[in-house]
């Protein structure tokens, strides 16, 4: 295998890292919905076991040493990553679960202009016309838009997605880091930030509310977290977040799933763009790369 193979073969891995992490993603709206207890409590809890296991895996599966990264892009997607898991379960207590993933990815904006800024990764057209076309997706996907759930629950949803993009272009910053140290961190500030909550806020520890936030802990977070930590050293902060789109299609997946609620063929139609979005952009973006390589091949030939 080449190095332009090897290339290749990395972003396709890293692609698909980031997609089985939006996949365990899509699962949170759901267990939010049915845990009993107040969202900073809920994110709080859930963080601390994603933290735990982390860490277990850390210990069990010690990483390999890295370049030293600065601590200000540490403690930004730290930062940033925490500030989006709170805000997100707030928004979900207090607007619809619609109008929270609509707003949240807004993301790929987001994390296009701040990786433009920060990390010097200019989106090409063909991550612009992608992002156009998850707009369009999202906006056919959720057709009734922000008619229903509260002001305040919306502009949650929005910051929670502005901060979901400036994670994705802290934790790339990290590339040659160990961007998991990032959402490690993260799941600190959380479960610290909820301290107060759990004593003005009592959690009632019942099945029912447990096994939803160890499940939460465990996979939806902590297992989510490790992949797209890997995921982000191996393709750029815009098309992580385009991938990541994924996200909100399958959020009604398991509403179907559970409740027997089935989307509208609207959705259904707008769900197809964002897919569609998300393979452009990466097929695109990988003959560009491919092509790039080649051409520097062929000049150093010559």
């Amino acid at each position: 295998m080449d190095f332009t193979d090897s290339k290749a073969s990395s972003r396709h891995l890293g692609q698909g890292a980031v997609f089985l992490c939006a996949v365990l993603w899509s699962t949170s709206g759901l267990f939010i919905k049915l845990v009993d207890m107040h969202p900073v409590v809920i994110a709080g809890l859930r963080s601390f076991i994603a933290a735990l296991f982390m860490l277990g895996i850390r210990f069990l599966m010690p990483s390999r040493r890295h370049m030293p990264f600065k601590l200000r892009h540490l403690w930004g997607g730290g930062i940033a990553y925490s500030a989006t898991m709170l805000t997100f379960c707030v928004a979900n207590k207090l607007t619809t679960s619609a109008n929270v993933i609509l707003l949240q990815y807004s993301a790929p904006i987001w994390a296009a202009l701040l990786g433009w800024l920060l990390a010097k990764e200019k989106p090409r057209m063909a991550n612009w016309i992608s992002l156009m076309m998850v707009i369009g997706g999202l906006c056919l996907f959720f057709k009734d838009g922000l008619s229903s759930g509260s002001f305040a629950g919306n502009i949650c949803a929005l910051f929670s997605g502005i901060c979901f993009g400036a994670n994705s272009v802290f934790l790339r910053i990290q590339k040659e880091g160990d961007p998991a140290d990032a959402m490690f961190l993260a799941h600190i500030l959380t479960a610290a930030a909820s301290v107060p909550f759990l004593f003005s806020h009592p959690p009632l520890f019942t099945a029912a509310n447990t096994a939803p936030i160890i499940f939460m802990g465990i996979i939806q977070l902590g297992t989510a977290s490790l992949l797209f930590a890997y995921g982000i050293r191996r393709i750029t902060a815009v098309n992580a977040m385009l991938t990541a789109a994924i996200e909100p299609i399958l959020n009604p997946v398991w509403v179907l799933l559970v409740t027997g609620e089935k989307p509208t063929l609207t959705a259904v139609f707008g769900g197809a763009v964002i897919i569609a979005a998300v393979l452009v952009s990466t097929n695109i973006n990988n003959a560009l790369l491919g092509k790039n390589r080649s051409d520097i091949e062929v000049k150093n030939e010559i």
